[in-house]
């Protein structure tokens, strides 16, 4: 008996201050609910307050360049066309409506359009990066050091403005570096979650936890708009200052997985070993008997993982879609007209946030789909085509009233955030625990940064293209975004079909051929 409690001083030592502290409180060690309870709520506001710091460029775009509808692009590249352009229109004006040296030149949207480009290659590439490093580091420690980090350089942005900065290159130094702390964020709170969550009813989970997306993106928008009118610097400083202080809540709470906290997880088999009808025991999130150390998988290995990499592909144009609202909903709403009345800049990233309301929904209702129907291909691709109208029909008649551009906005954030959201979470958990990996629980953060991080090359690729193509046509950024939308769906193709073959074969097997039908189960 006394061997067995020798280590538990080690795990004790191992769990973080705030869990110790909770523990203290109640007087017994938490249960394995609880910690479950701690990581969905910590993971939430984590991500929650990653997006904030995201969104708030895409708020201040207007602001910066508030004349670009006005004007054409220059056919010189920035870098000369800016430097040509006398000193006295480089100059600061401090009037709010002036816009901001040098993104209020004629060639404004395109520069905001290459910041985009910097901020989302970087974060693609730090992506594969960081899933690679999550998989082997403490995935505490890690997220918090990206999270202090985009804190640190996401209001570095908005000191710009009291510094009286013009440069181009400081801002897109600085979008740089934010971009590569933000890319720790995605493959870390998906490892900590697929940790402490089975596959079992993963979909809805995921997708209800995945609104953090979209309500981060409500919070960055309605907290940068509420900030313009006191200086736009004040719209970065704010949001950096809350993903630091979430990063210290992490650091103080999270718990990386049952072992790091020594949690008694055997009356939760069912959540980590579930069952489902026609099925046999779906493979454990962690394999708590396993008793030799599991290698971390590598970026090699995880790309040949079935259906990595046509759902990454899938994600390179859903994300481009995405990410162009993302970035440029605000900006198109002020400089759009509706019902004959331009938008404040203020008005127009409230707005906005509707797309972001109707994407939470979507990401709910894709995960739920999908889990009903045990279906992930079906789902994400059904959404990608429903899309495809939808853009359609808010860039025809979203300016017709505000009514409509309203209604149409929510749609449009359905169809384009939910396989978005489905395929970044329940998808990526899924391939992360694939069978193919004989149950080894440390592929996780590397598969979620493969997915994403394809993905995240879309989302580099969409907002800059947007830059250009706007200053011509919006019409032609719509086309763009449909077309983006349907390759997304037929990428999927092959997997859509085989998800249909294998319904076919279930229902083709039900009552008087049972035995038929596990065959067919296992074959499958």
């Amino acid at each position: 008996m006394g061997s067995l409690s020798e280590p538990a001083p080690q795990r004790s030592s191992r769990k973080p201050l705030g869990i110790r502290f909770l523990e203290c409180i109640k007087g017994r060690n938490l249960s394995f609910k609880n910690h479950q309870a701690i990581v969905l709520i910590v993971t939430f506001f984590a991500y929650t307050s990653y997006h904030a710091a995201r969104k708030t460029t895409s708020i201040v775009k207007s602001t910066l360049d508030p004349q670009s509808p006005d004007t054409s692009l220059k056919s010189l590249p920035w870098r000369i066309s800016y430097l040509k352009e006398p000193a006295e229109s480089r100059k600061l004006s401090w009037k709010l409506g002036d816009g901001w040296a040098p993104f209020n030149g004629s060639d404004g949207t395109a520069l905001l359009g290459e910041l985009d480009l910097a901020f989302l290659s970087i974060y693609a590439g730090g992506m594969f990066f960081s899933g690679h490093l999550g998989d082997r580091l403490d995935l505490r420690i890690f997220l918090t050091v990206g999270m202090v980090g985009t804190g640190l350089f996401t209001s570095l942005y908005g000191i710009g403005y009291w510094g009286n900065v013009h440069s181009f290159y400081y801002y897109l130094v600085v979008q740089m570096l934010a971009g590569l702390f933000q890319s720790t964020g995605w493959p870390s709170v998906v490892a900590v979650v697929g940790n402490w969550f089975g596959k079992s009813k993963r979909g809805l989970i995921m997708g209800i936890w995945n609104a953090h997306t979209s309500i981060g993106n409500i919070t960055g928008s309605l907290v940068a708009s509420a900030l313009l009118t006191y200086g736009w610097g004040w719209s970065f400083v704010v949001p950096g200052l809350i993903i630091a202080f979430v990063g210290l809540i992490v650091f103080l709470f999270l718990p990386v997985n049952p072992e790091s906290v020594g949690t008694d997880t055997n009356e939760e088999d069912e959540s980590l070993s579930p069952k489902k009808i026609g099925e046999g025991v779906t493979q454990p999130l962690l394999r708590r008997e396993t008793k030799i150390e599991e290698k971390a998988v590598g970026f090699i290995e995880a790309w040949k993982i079935p259906g990595v990499a046509p759902f990454a592909l899938c994600l390179f144009f859903a994300k481009l879609v995405a990410y162009t609202f993302l970035y440029w909903l605000p900006f198109y709403v002020s400089h759009t007209a509706v019902n004959g009345k331009y938008l404040s800049s203020e008005m127009a990233g409230n707005l906005s946030t509707l797309f972001d309301v109707g994407g939470v929904l979507g990401g709910i209702l894709a995960g739920h789909i999908s889990d009903r129907l045990d279906a992930r291909a079906i789902t994400a691709a059904s959404f990608m085509y429903c899309a495809i109208p939808a853009l359609f029909f808010y860039r025809s008649y979203g300016h017709l009233s505000l009514a409509l551009n309203i209604a149409l906005m929510f749609i449009t954030g359905m169809f384009v955030n939910g396989p978005y959201a489905l395929i970044t979470t329940a998808v990526s958990a899924d391939l992360g625990t694939h069978s193919s990996l004989k149950g080894n629980s440390r592929a996780l953060a590397t598969v979620t940064a493969i997915i994403d991080g394809t993905g995240s090359v879309g989302a580099a690729i969409g907002p800059l293209l947007t830059g250009y193509i706007s200053a011509t046509s919006w019409t032609a950024v719509f086309t763009m975004l449909m077309a983006a939308a349907l390759i997304s769906g037929l990428l999927l193709t092959r997997l859509v079909v085989a998800e249909v073959a294998a319904k076919f074969a279930e229902s083709g097997s039900q009552p008087g051929n049972q035995s038929r039908s596990q065959a067919g189960v296992l074959d499958v």
